[in-house]
């Protein structure tokens, strides 16, 4: 069965199967313990922290291993804040950043931090000069994600890592997508970044904290991993971590250039999908992106409906529809890029992916969407009046009450309706589903249809759209 959800968790690397396994019979001791067990031990993590900081691209004794991404993410927010705390307690980050990000800028929040986000444009990547306005002489700390987890977009790091060089900011860099691919360039100050994602086993995570950057750790005090990650790690776990991502750069070296092969294959994808499905949109930058992933949404789909005939159809894909979710919201990522995101579908291909696999999705990929689409009972050509102005006394403008009906059925019942409508008409959707508020607009610019706006109703809000063509 095809798995294409790497972004969320890649298959364990043969290579670090290999280390695992042997690193439990060698690296089973307490590293710090000076007896032959102790000390066997103690080489293995030092040569695991040695070829992390390699990839990574700064010294070892700037990285620590964490149990999780998120906790190397918590920690490493945590320990710049509080010691930056007499420049001041404001916290900037961009909106799509990953969850561990914003969980832990609540927390600042409620502790009595400001922050301060930044919005990304329509393919979800920020603007350096913009990132750079939002710092101000207080700013404490700013976080920034190499590339984006759900749409593969690649943020400008570099530019804004020089950017809050000059203002003194220190930058932590979330790195769990993008690391498998190559280090990530620029004078940023933190990195985290999580083994799972590129074939480690899960329970690894890496924080990175470079020379200069003032750094408090919080909580107790331990003696281990430079006090940023306390407790008896995972060693054999982490041994297999670090021969994942030494292997991973290896292969990268020799010429076998895995990354260029799945990019065809994603940008085979992303060509195919719009000329095989319809009324579909590809999110995300097309080319400034990560190799592996890729992400679309399809008009008039549930998405939960959609990834169940997927899996049915041997298919493992992710999606940040709102039908999918246990908030019933869309994505925050999708939302913050205000495009489409019902039927959302996120492929992302592990190493190795076969070029078969990626033409059988394609294959079954338009049967699946149609078959949804008809049990939604979206027409397949819908009765639209001529493009003319409305005539004197003619109706302008329609209601449609899709009040406790969720996503996709009000754009569904918006599209049926449009063209009944001349041109300068309006149709007024009622709705109490958030995801409306997103797909809608989002429906409006696919359709070159004017979205007018939202206003509220004695129930959910009503958002107006008036017919362009």
């Amino acid at each position: 069965m095809p798995y294409f959800d790497a972004a969320s968790a890649a298959p364990l690397h043969p290579v670090a199967r290999e280390a695992l396994l042997a690193a439990l019979d060698e690296g089973w001791a307490d590293p710090v313990r000076l007896y032959r067990e102790g000390r066997r031990a103690r080489m293995l993590l030092d040569a695991a922290r040695e070829a992390a900081a390699e990839a990574v691209g700064c010294r070892p004794d700037e990285l620590v291993f964490t149990p999780s991404g998120t906790q190397a993410v918590h920690s490493g927010m945590s320990g710049a804040l509080a010691a930056r705390r007499r420049v001041g307690r404001g916290l900037v980050h961009s909106a799509v950043e990953h969850s561990s990000v914003l969980h832990a800028a609540e927390a600042h929040t409620a502790a009595g931090g400001t922050v301060t986000q930044v919005g990304v444009d329509r393919t979800g990547r920020v603007a350096a000069g913009e990132f750079a306005a939002a710092l101000r002489p207080d700013t404490a700390l700013a976080c920034l994600q190499s590339a984006n987890h759900e749409v593969g977009t690649e943020q400008p790091v570099e530019e804004v890592a020089a950017r809050c060089q000059e203002a003194g900011v220190p930058l932590l860099v979330d790195a769990a997508q993008s690391l498998a691919w190559g280090p990530v360039p620029g004078a940023w100050s933190l990195l985290a970044a999580s083994a799972h994602k590129w074939g480690g086993p899960p329970g690894v995570g890496l924080l990175a904290v470079r020379k200069g950057t003032r750094f408090a750790p919080q909580g107790p005090a331990d003696e281990r991993e430079s006090g940023r990650a306390p407790g008896f790690g995972n060693l054999p776990a982490i041994v297999a971590a670090a021969a994942a991502l030494r292997a991973l750069r290896a292969e990268a070296a020799s010429g076998a250039d895995e990354a260029a092969r799945l990019r065809e294959l994603v940008g085979r994808i992303r060509t195919r999908v719009p000329e095989l499905v319809g009324e579909v949109e590809v999110v995300g930058d097309p080319v400034r992106r990560l190799p592996h992933l890729v992400t679309f949404s399809c008009l008039y789909v549930d998405g939960e409906v959609l990834l169940q005939e997927l899996d049915r159809a041997g298919f493992s894909v992710s999606s940040g529809s709102s039908c999918t979710s246990s908030t019933l919201t869309p994505s925050h990522v999708l939302r913050a890029m205000g495009v489409l995101s019902e039927g959302n579908v996120r492929v992302s291909l592990p190493y190795g992916t076969d070029e078969a696999e990626v033409e059988r999705f394609l294959q079954v990929l338009p049967g699946v969407v149609r078959s949804v689409r008809e049990r939604l009972g979206v027409p397949v050509e819908e009765p639209e009046m001529p493009g003319k102005p409305a005539a004197a006394g003619e109706e302008t403008g329609l209601v449609v009450d899709a009040l406790g009906k969720r996503c996709p059925i009000p754009v569904i019942e918006l599209a049926k309706v449009i063209g009944r409508v001349p041109v300068g008409g309006t149709v007024t959707v009622l709705s109490d589903d958030e995801a409306a508020r997103q797909d809608i607009p989002a429906w409006c610019a696919m359709r070159e249809q004017e979205y007018v706006g939202e206003r509220d109703a004695e129930r959910g809000a009503a958002y107006v759209v008036r017919r362009r063509v």
